[in-house]
């Protein structure tokens, strides 16, 4: 099984610029017009407050974020831009680049980012919603800082996606549209407020302040959300409907990033790059062709997840893209089952014969081949034998060098959860990872996208 990516920011000076690097000679003052946000209205410290999700203005009660009183802080302690913020990232690559973001804002009011909690002030969680024990160790997390006497602020999908779990109510929430306002939250949380940031309406920009985890890599966000309703997934819920960038933003930020801040690799992302454009009238194909011409040839590009449906229409033009000497040959398309009965109880809107035909054809067209890597789901609630025996023959006769292999988890608030189990049904993750060894001759790594 792939483990979640989960990273802790480094301890870096205040003062960083929007290039992932830290500013020369930083004097960890802060610079208020760096901080590409609207400034709030200053309060006084344990103000109850409700603030409008839509306009940042002050609200009537129960309209927008909701806000509480802490206990009381010092004066010292609340003086923006000079404590401490430990950032702690969970998930998918979107949810590391917007935990960069957040990060690199902080950095560029002049708040400290630290990888201990000891020294922190504030604890920020950045979480992911797709499988159980993911969520659990996330909350695993704010009950620890809590226990240390932190100030907590969580992010993710997460409280997006389930706002009113219990232990979530005494803590500031940075929604995942509004990561643009991670001071504010910040802010306020340390004047001993408790507020909530979940309005769902355009994507954040793409060049605000950056604190890259690896300084060569940029993760680009190309949309959010998806058009899809499976019946399992809970990042639904979260992440909303799809909403892609505009290709010119894209495209300067790749332009941008490769020529003048030493990235080698640009890694595309969302929850489904397949999707990309159909709400703005373009396509995947068409933006990738307008990266290619832009990123030097000293630098790499690759791409993220892509369901089946919406490359299957592409074929040709990916085929011919992937095939450039600078972008990766190597797309992550996830099958999930072997049955096509499966397949619809899931709502995934292809058939295995589809998505074998997607692998087949790549195959044979990408200059030179391609890498395809694909995930499993084991367990689904109305999988039988016969289902996953077709699992195990769609694995064998495609012979898949990367498969991400996770058991079903029944997620609050999907359908999926609410199906019921075939009684003889048996859990078979390790007889499908049995299955890979004979015809693996190396063991494969997927940084998951």
């Amino acid at each position: 099984e792939m483990d979640d990516i989960e990273d802790v920011w480094k301890s870096v000076p205040a003062g960083v610029e929007g290039t992932g690097r830290a500013k020369e000679g930083a004097d960890g003052e802060g610079d208020e017009g760096t901080v590409l946000m609207k400034r709030r209205p200053k309060r006084n410290r344990g103000q109850k407050v409700e603030v409008s999700e839509e306009s940042g203005s002050e609200a009537e009660e129960g309209e927008g974020v909701v806000a509480g009183v802490d206990k009381e802080v010092s004066s010292s302690s609340t003086v923006p831009g000079t404590q401490t913020v430990y950032v702690r990232t969970q998930g998918c690559s979107h949810n590391v680049s917007d935990g960069e973001y957040m990060a690199g804002l902080l950095a560029a009011y002049g708040y400290t980012i630290t990888d201990k909690k000891s020294e922190a002030d504030v604890l920020l969680y950045n979480s992911c919603t797709v499988k159980s024990p993911s969520q659990d160790s996330f909350l695993g997390y704010v009950r620890e800082g809590k226990e240390l006497g932190k100030k907590v602020i969580v992010a993710g999908c997460v409280p997006q996606g389930q706002p009113t779990h219990g232990e979530l109510s005494d803590v500031s929430i940075v929604g995942v549209q509004q990561i643009h306002r991670v001071v504010e939250v910040v802010e306020e949380t340390l004047k001993g407020n408790t507020v909530r940031y979940l309005g769902q309406r355009r994507n954040p920009e793409l060049d605000l302040p950056k604190i890259r985890r690896n300084p060569l890599v940029e993760i680009v966000p190309i949309n959010s959300g998806c058009l899809n309703s499976c019946t399992y997934c809970k990042t639904k819920h979260a992440r909303g409907k799809l909403q892609s960038y505009s290709p010119d933003a894209i495209v300067e930020r790749v332009r941008q990033v490769t020529r003048e801040e030493g990235v080698k690799e640009v890694w595309l992302t969302s929850e489904d790059t397949g999707t990309y454009g159909r709400d703005i009238g373009t396509d995947l194909p068409t933006l990738l062709r307008r990266i290619v011409d832009v990123i030097p040839t000293d630098s790499m590009l690759r791409l993220g997840m892509t369901n089946p449906p919406y490359i299957l229409e592409h074929l040709e033009a990916m085929a011919e893209v992937m095939s450039r000497p600078n972008v990766y040959a190597f797309l992550h398309v996830p099958v999930q089952a072997g049955s096509n009965r499966v397949l619809d109880d899931m709502k995934r809107e292809y058939t295995v014969e589809q998505f074998k035909y997607i692998v087949e054809y790549l195959r044979k067209h990408v200059e030179g081949g391609i890498s395809i890597a694909t995930d499993i789901i084991c367990g689904f609630p109305t999988e039988t034998e016969e289902d996953f025996d077709g699992t195990l023959a769609l694995i064998e006769e495609l012979k898949i060098p990367i498969v991400n292999i996770s058991q079903f988890y029944p997620r609050p608030g999907t359908p999926a959860a609410k199906m019921k189990r075939v009684p003889t049904q048996v859990v078979s993750v390790s007889l499908l990872v049995s299955v890979l060894p004979r015809y693996h001759t190396t063991r494969s790594l997927l940084f998951p996208i």
